[in-house]
């Protein structure tokens, strides 16, 4: 681990801002554990369903503040895709190669997961196994992809949002909300929001970019203002307290995403900002900045198998060892958070392998840098480092 973690640092450029790579690693392990906490397999009569403990234990709803991290990851890919799309630029390459490489990152490693999952469902299927139980596994890996849509969209559009002022897309946020919640309007058109909900940090994320988020007072600006809005909406003004789904609940704040979802990701974007000084310090440390290293290199990855990872774990259990608590039971009472933390680890662990089957398709094809190469297949922590 030692020769692994000097291998990385020794790898790693000297104006690397570790910290961008460190939200980034905190944005997808938040979404990873919030779903392996909020998200119940329940068997009832033979069948499979889905269920929350947000539903039954509503003094949970605090973790769904802490693990409700997309719009940490959005505002890193604003940062991100300006200067990548600014750097291309600058070297004379065209939007449509600098497209194509940023969306090959994105969406090649997405492709084998509906391939698999085919797979899986027509085993299933011939196996007898109920078509209820079929469709809500399905769900359960297909629904956060809706993540990847978006973000590769407002990817697409960098050129165009860039320069884009965080007020705008709040704005289209503010009114729609407006109209939604406050005319009683009909909610079709609300779907605007899902983008324009995003495209809040996704925005500040470019501003962060241009040097237009520098200091600590933007960020206590951000922080403290949007904590304020956003517990101004929930106690007065009826928005859901849980930033995540609640299944049985008649207002949902990410489906579409809601006005106090925004806010809330802008104190979370202020905390970001916040945090980066400590984080620089703290990645100094070879051992911390290969872990944050090792988990950006296969970040696609563990965000798109996390969801297959815990369905592996409660179908072998369920066939092990008939229903588990903290695994098949119904979330209703506080033991059954116990025991769903007890069964992380063997969820980290499926994920594991999941991801040293499935990395391959992330991991960039052999180049040759100007010191050294780099090779498919390798632990090689100069990817993660180099990677924009």
């Amino acid at each position: 681990m030692r020769d692994f973690a000097r291998r990385i640092e020794s790898a790693t450029p000297a104006d690397r801002d570790r910290a961008v790579d460190a939200l980034r690693a905190i944005a997808i392990l938040g979404v990873v554990l919030g779903h392996w906490l909020v998200t119940a397999l329940v068997v009832d009569s033979g069948t499979v369903h889905g269920a929350s403990p947000l539903r039954y234990l509503p003094g949970l709803t605090p973790a769904s503040w802490l693990f409700q991290t997309l719009a940490v990851f959005f505002l890193v890919g604003g940062l991100v895709g300006a200067r990548s799309h600014a750097s291309a630029r600058a070297r004379g390459e065209s939007y449509g190669r600098w497209l194509r490489a940023r969306m090959s990152r994105l969406l090649r490693p997405m492709a084998v997961v509906p391939v698999v999952w085919s797979v899986a469902a027509c085993a299933m299927l011939f196996a007898g196994v109920d078509q209820d139980t079929v469709r809500a596994l399905c769900k359960l890996v297909w629904s956060p992809l809706w993540f990847i849509a978006v973000f590769a969209a407002l990817t697409a559009a960098t050129p165009l949002v860039a320069r884009l002022h965080p007020l705008w897309p709040f704005a289209v946020v503010l009114v729609v909300d407006l109209y939604r919640f406050g005319l009683d309007a009909p909610g079709g058109f609300a779907s605007v929001n899902v983008a324009a909900g995003w495209l809040v940090p996704y925005c500040l994320g470019a501003a962060w970019a241009r040097g237009e988020l520098c200091g600590r007072r933007t960020g206590w600006t951000l922080l403290l203002g949007g904590a304020a809005a956003t517990a101004a909406l929930v106690l007065w003004a009826g928005y859901p307290a849980a930033m995540v789904g609640v299944p049985g609940v008649a207002v949902s704040n990410l489906d579409p995403p809601t006005l106090a979802v925004v806010t809330f990701g802008l104190a979370q974007c202020g905390a970001a900002l916040l945090l980066l000084g400590p984080l620089r310090r703290a990645l100094r440390r070879p051992a911390l900045w290969a872990v944050v290293a090792t988990v950006n290199l296969s970040a696609m990855t563990v965000f798109l198998w996390h969801q297959t990872a815990m369905i592996t774990v409660t179908a072998t259990g369920l066939w092990a060892g008939g229903t588990l608590p903290g695994l098949h039971n119904l979330p209703d009472e506080p033991g059954w958070v116990l025991a769903r933390l007890a069964w992380l680890p063997a969820f980290a662990a499926a994920l594991l392998i999941c991801r040293l089957a499935f990395c391959g398709y992330e991991r960039q094809r052999p180049a040759r840098t100007k010191n050294l190469v780099v090779r498919e297949g390798r632990p090689a922590g100069s990817m993660a480092a180099r990677r924009v």
